[in-house]
């Protein structure tokens, strides 16, 4: 283990980029094992993924970066064309953020970034990782063109992280392996969960997990509310929105909260029987370690989550159907599928840290 005077700390700018809470809490375990080295970690980004790292870590520093200010569309087959409309806003902040890093490694005299699909935080004279899951990106008929583009980018960074195990079977299928096998600058840190498996007593038949952007997130809730209504077992509802204080409202057979931090919802993961929920890939990971059996409703028009939906239901892991397409009757089918469930294991994390 790596042993630096405690005056000393080096300091690392962990900065994950604020798209739903995924890209957040996906480096809640990376920033304890940096705790844990002795290094220190210094936050930074925007919106609710700021937010959130402010409750899981109130003493650590932390810096606002810009916001991609993403809009959403109702309508899930609009969604490629209106983020491609807007390119230019996402480029203005990727500027910004360039500048805002170049100002933070002289402020705290950095010796390394952690960025997780930021692509403005990085530096020439800072080690600069990037973190993601998607080697691909898939886009529908454009996917070949957006996987060469987003590799484009990732080539200005020291290292690539990416969250899944290096050999089949894997997490995120063809979007995190390519067959370029000799790349120095790949590294498979195995899947990155921020909760654990405890031995618990199962208290609620479903857990409504919703995740993501607005307005999606909350069509999706209104859907579920409705759907499950009529639903005898007991049901909790995490509504996945970041606010000041947690709230709890106890409707019949529904607990609902607005959100919750690590150790609340690792206990109530492991309480729930079925997990209802997008399929995200921060998510998947969290399910997956944890051995939950889940059914997933993909964000319409995110070919990402669309992709890892049908991937574990072929592999007969875990059931899907569209958002509009939902009823309590298709719950029904989750008793012929397995569930996820891997065995998770550290990175080697001196090698991982050597490069700062």
């Amino acid at each position: 283990m790596f042993t630096f005077d405690i005056y000393m700390k080096k300091k690392i700018l962990v900065a994950p980029l604020n798209w739903g809470i995924g890209h957040a809490t996906r480096c809640i375990p990376i920033i304890n094992w940096l705790i844990d080295y002795n290094f220190e970690p210094i936050i930074a980004s925007d919106g609710d993924a700021l937010n959130l790292l402010k409750k899981e870590f109130p003493k650590l520093k932390y810096e606002t970066l810009p916001s991609y200010d993403i809009e959403y569309t109702k309508k899930g087959n609009n969604l490629k064309w209106k983020l491609i409309a807007q390119t230019p806003k996402v480029l203005k902040a990727k500027k910004a953020e360039k500048k805002i890093t170049a100002t933070l490694v002289e402020k705290y005299n950095l010796s390394g970034i952690i960025s997780d699909n930021r692509f403005g935080v990085r530096h020439k004279k800072v080690p600069s990782v990037f973190i993601t899951h998607q080697l691909n990106v898939l886009s529908g008929n454009t996917s070949q063109l957006s996987s060469k583009l987003h590799q484009g980018l990732m080539t200005k960074f020291d290292a690539i992280w990416v969250p899944d195990f290096k050999n089949e079977p894997s997490l995120s299928g063809k979007l995190g392996h390519t067959n370029e096998t000799n790349n120095s600058k790949l590294f498979y840190l195995g899947p990155l969960s921020r909760l654990n498996k405890t031995t618990t007593k199962e208290i609620y038949d479903i857990m409504v997990l919703i995740s993501g952007p607005e307005p999606q997130r909350s069509l999706l809730i209104k859907k579920l509310f409705t759907e499950l209504k009529n639903y005898n077992g007991k049901i909790i509802f995490i509504k996945g929105v970041i606010e000041p204080k947690q709230t709890c409202e106890v409707n019949g057979n529904f607990t609902v909260y607005n959100f919750m931090t690590s150790k609340a919802l690792e206990h109530a993961i492991n309480s729930s029987k079925v997990i209802i929920c997008r399929s995200g890939y921060t998510t998947v990971m969290d399910l997956t370690k944890l051995g939950k059996k889940a059914f997933f409703i993909p964000t319409p028009g995110q070919f990402e989550q669309e992709y890892l939906a049908d991937y574990f239901n072929t592999l007969k892991l875990a059931p899907t159907c569209s958002q509009d397409q939902f009823t309590l009757n298709k719950l029904e089918t989750i008793t012929t599928y397995s569930g996820l469930n891997m065995e998770y294991t550290n990175p080697d994390l001196e090698a991982l840290f050597g490069l700062f």
